[in-house]
């Protein structure tokens, strides 16, 4: 027999030549490696369209826009010109907007094309205000349920 192990000593031992085999793996190995896509990974900004050539055209702001304005003097809150307390204790604008929030869903006021009801909110705040002030904005408007939450810088050098 070809592949017994009998007692014989002038027989052929059999041994498989794996030399072969690791060649097969690697190409297979490479080949899996170069079809095999790689995740694309990519950051989604919107961006504004152009603006359009008239110029002469007058845009209302949207009633339902919530504005937060921080004062660098005197560390107010504004919402919507209308004074919530200040950084140190936003528990007013924290409630004011969990009341209109509250307004809004018994009133049926959804996000444009959704059934979310519309909690967009924009913090509105000079770049010399300290980032702890800011973020602490964000987070008594995160308590109240706002999101998304925008952050507005332009055309506050004045304050």
């Amino acid at each position: 027999m070809g592949m017994s192990g009998g007692g014989s000593s002038d027989g052929a031992v059999p041994r498989i030549n794996v030399t072969p085999l690791i060649d097969v793996l690697l190409v297979l190995l490479i080949i899996f490696m170069v079809i095999t896509p790689v995740k694309p990974s990519k950051f989604e900004a919107k961006v504004p369209a152009e603006p359009k050539e008239q110029q002469n055209i007058e845009v209302k702001p949207n009633p339902l826009t919530l504005v937060v304005s921080i004062n660098r003097a005197t560390r107010g809150i504004l919402l919507n010109n209308e004074a919530m307390g200040t950084v140190d204790e936003p528990e007013a604008l924290t409630a004011r907007l969990a009341e209109e929030f509250k307004k809004r869903a018994d009133g049926g006021v959804f996000r444009e094309g959704t059934n979310e009801v519309e909690k967009t909110l924009f913090i509105k705040s000079p770049t010399s205000v300290r980032y702890g002030d800011v973020v602490k904005v964000i987070d008594a408007a995160k308590m109240a349920g706002a999101q998304p939450i925008g952050l507005q810088i332009d055309d506050l050098t004045a304050e």
